[in-house]
């Protein structure tokens, strides 16, 4: 059977068919090193998230202090200041999350997701009411890069001034405000008696999806190999035929 394969294979398109899958098996082992890496990024999430709170003083943080870790803050809210992500479904409701700035010193600010909120159904722009605490207030919670962040085409959903946004980033929105603003958002997870609801989404690592593009390159690798194979045999059959039959002759 081997002397049959390699009487059947052809220089150049073995040579084709080989790259083809070093190529797909390559891609096939990125995907899964993108699928480990995922993972070790959600552990080291999962890590910091278990760690002691850090209480926030006035003082200004770096990101790279307090981000994925528990938090505790005491300020006080500038309701002027506040921001409705749109389009942040919960249960299949539509709803929004809301963003405000909490001051905690005079030369220091950071914004609080405070959780979500329900549209109003009947006029899509109408915000419903809630609570905000008057005075001093403690905020618990874990320190992300953004508030949450939605797919959107183009920034005109997120353009400044607007109450309602599709996104907020942080140092747009600072340079917006003119507030001395943390680098980073406070997911709020204590209840502050707002009713505000705060069962946020855990992130998804996108393993999975590396899995399963690894899968399909690996795949696709096997298959090239088997056809070429089945290929370079059955021309090594005919061969190996027609050459008996010319030593018959």
């Amino acid at each position: 059977m081997l002397k049959t394969l390699l009487r059947g294979m052809r220089p150049v398109p073995a040579l084709l068919i080989l790259l083809g899958v070093m190529l797909t098996a390559a891609l096939g082992v990125w995907q899964y090193q993108r699928a480990q890496m995922r993972l070790a990024r959600q552990a080291q999430i999962e890590q910091a998230e278990q760690a002691p709170v850090i209480a926030l003083g006035a003082q200004s943080y770096s990101l790279s202090e307090v981000a994925n870790r528990r938090v505790r803050v005491t300020g006080r809210f500038l309701q002027n200041r506040v921001v409705y992500l749109d389009n942040r479904p919960r249960n299949e409701l539509p709803g929004f999350y809301v963003v405000m700035a909490l001051q905690t010193g005079p030369d220091h600010v950071v914004l609080v997701n405070r959780g979500w909120l329900p549209r109003d159904l009947r006029d899509r722009v109408a915000i419903m009411p809630y609570a905000t605490p008057a005075g001093d207030v403690t905020i618990e919670g874990i320190a992300q890069p953004d508030a949450s962040r939605a797919f959107e085409l183009g920034r005109g959903g997120s353009a400044a001034g607007l109450a309602i946004r599709q996104n907020l980033d942080v140092t747009d929105y600072a340079r917006e405000t003119s507030l001395p603003l943390q680098p980073f958002v406070v997911m709020q997870t204590n209840d502050t008696g707002d009713h505000l609801l705060r069962d946020w989404p855990a992130p998804a690592t996108g393993a999975d999806r590396n899995y399963g593009y690894m899968a399909q390159w690996f795949g696709m690798s096997l298959i090239l190999a088997m056809l070429g194979l089945r290929l370079a045999y059955r021309r090594g059959r005919r061969l190996t035929g027609a050459t008996d039959n010319f030593k018959r002759a």
